[in-house]
């Protein structure tokens, strides 16, 4: 579902991917763990067309995002890309919500401009979305009136309103106040036990990526060091750099 092939991306100095080659499968729900710095959301912005990479090809679900030649000038927004990006839903750290529109109405945005539905079909469709997330009491409430968790659950919402094929989410609860964090990721636990969507992940939450993780990957300097079932990377790793990850991460 997801090709990165000799991907490459710096930063000035900031040698960011080295040559990545990282494929995930249809359905597969993939965890990308690591220290800050390590290229791990640059995958999703890569994905998300945010980010274009200086060297390498992308492909999702056949359809190529990127092909680059090292030196090529890039164009940053073609037909082909459109139309594969649409297939992937983003979910950031920060919510990222219409402040001046209600809930419904940042959920029903997106399929009314981008994919022409008419409003009643993108209303019926975000309202049980919505429902989905737990916030059926909370359709016309704006996002100041809402929690930082809710306001999550809405981004998430809003993301699954255009059918996406792969859904990517980037340290989602971080943004959260602690005692907000376990309804959101009630919402991707339900996500990923329900649906046959493409989920990678971004996230500091470790026990959580143990859990609902068919494969979790060890970032550290632009490469993946170590990757493998959720029970192997995090009971007994090989990589010396995933065990001394872990143990800051677990014992912080």
């Amino acid at each position: 579902m997801i090709s990165f092939d000799d991907v490459d991306k710096s930063w000035g100095p900031n040698h960011v991917l080295k040559k990545l080659n990282f494929h995930v499968k249809p359905a597969e729900k993939v965890s990308i763990i690591g220290p800050s710095g390590s290229g791990k959301t640059t995958i999703l912005r890569i994905l998300m067309t945010l980010e274009n990479p200086d060297e390498g090809i992308v492909t999702v679900d056949g359809d190529e995002l990127w092909n680059v030649e090292r030196g090529r000038r890039i164009r940053r927004e073609t037909t082909q890309m459109k139309l594969t990006r649409r297939k992937i839903g983003m979910v950031f750290q920060q919510f990222n919500l219409f402040p001046h529109l209600s809930a419904i109405q940042n959920v029903m945005e997106a399929p009314i401009q981008v994919l022409g539905m008419s409003k009643n079909e993108a209303h019926e469709r975000a309202k049980g979305l919505l429902d989905t997330v737990g916030l059926g009491e909370h359709l016309d409430h704006k996002p100041p009136k809402l929690s930082g968790g809710q306001q999550q659950r809405v981004a998430i919402a809003r993301a699954m309103a255009m059918r996406p094929k792969v859904m990517l989410f980037d340290e989602v609860t971080s943004a959260l106040d602690p005692e907000l964090v376990g309804d959101v990721l009630d919402v991707i636990r339900d996500l990923a036990t329900s649906t046959d969507m493409t989920m990678l992940l971004v996230t500091h939450e470790m026990r959580f990526a143990e859990e609902i993780s068919d494969r979790v990957v060890m970032f550290d300097g632009g490469v993946a060091v170590e990757q493998g079932p959720p029970q192997k990377i995090f009971q007994d790793p090989d990589n010396e750099r995933t065990r001394r990850f872990l143990k800051a991460v677990l014992e912080h």
